[in-house]
Formats: structure tokens, sequence, C-alpha cells
């Protein structure tokens, strides 16, 4: 894999010396700065959210999900599963329990 020549020029230079102090500070300073820019974004994505803005552009509009024929179903399902739960609580149904 070819280095890119800007790359290449700062990692080959004859005049420059090694220095590791130097190299360590500039690498903490740096991640210092992140983690210093990461916790500024949070607190401010955090404080817009919390007083109810939008991250982001806001929707306009939004067409409904569900349609009433489909909650109107889902009602049906759950209505028919709670008569069946009320037939083995009235004792319509026998449940022969195992562990008994």
């Amino acid at each position: 894999m070819r280095i890119p020549t800007i790359i290449e020029s700062f990692l080959k230079r004859p005049h420059a010396r090694l220095d590791p102090a130097r190299d360590w500070l500039a690498m903490l300073t740096l991640s210092a700065i992140l983690f210093a820019s990461i916790i500024v974004w949070n607190a401010w994505a955090f404080n817009t959210v919390a007083s109810g803005g939008v991250i982001g552009v806001p929707v306009t509009g939004s067409t409904p999900v569900f349609s009433r024929s489909t909650l109107d179903a889902i009602h049906a399902i759950f209505t028919a599963r709670a008569a069946e739960e009320a037939k083995y609580q009235t004792g319509v149904y026998t449940y022969a329990d195992p562990s008994q």
C-alpha cells in the first residue's frame, strides 16, 4: 500500500528529531480537545432535546402510519384473546397442571 506524498513528507523529515515527550504531549492535547468537543456536543444536543427542540430538519407533516381498519382488527384479536382467557378463569376450560 502506497502512503500519499503529503503524509510521507511529514513522516520522513530529515531535519526533524525524535522527541517522544513532544509527540505524547501533542497526542494528549488533541485527545483532550476531541474529548472536550464531544462533551460540548452532547451537552448541546441534550439541552436542545430536553427543551423540546429537534436536532436536524424538523418534520413538517406526516401521514398516519396505521389506518382505522388495521387498529380495529388488532382490537378484535385482543378481544378474542380476552374472551379465551375468561373461559379459563370461569372454568369453562380446564387446565391440567403437570407440575401438580
